[in-house]
């Protein structure tokens, strides 16, 4: 299952910073996507990985402070679109018992 870790990078300052951290945590195997919130300091990464090996390897970059870590949202969404879709298979099978008797 897929984890989002939000982290506070607080030397990602500039660009330069932001780069380093981005490269940093795309050198951990099970990552699938990373974004960088410069305003906020924040970074976020999504994937089948260790949070603890995501803080070590940022450290080198800089002070790192672990903000949340949690499954990613899109699995979610996924899991409302199967009950909707399963939803709709019910209605369907109704409306269709329904219209037989007419006949």
């Amino acid at each position: 299952m897929a984890q989002k870790v939000v982290l506070k990078v607080l030397t990602m300052t500039d660009d330069k910073t932001k780069q380093k951290a981005i490269e940093a945590a795309a050198d951990i195997f099970g990552v699938d996507s990373i974004a960088a919130d410069m305003k906020e300091q924040k970074l976020t990464v999504i994937g089948l990985m260790d949070a603890v090996a995501v803080v070590k390897k940022l450290k080198k970059v800089g002070k790192v402070d672990l903000i949340s870590v949690g499954p990613a949202k899109e699995e979610k969404k996924e899991e409302k679109k199967e009950e909707n879709k399963e939803e709709k298979k019910e209605e369907k099978k109704e409306e269709k018992k329904e219209e037989e008797p007419k006949k």
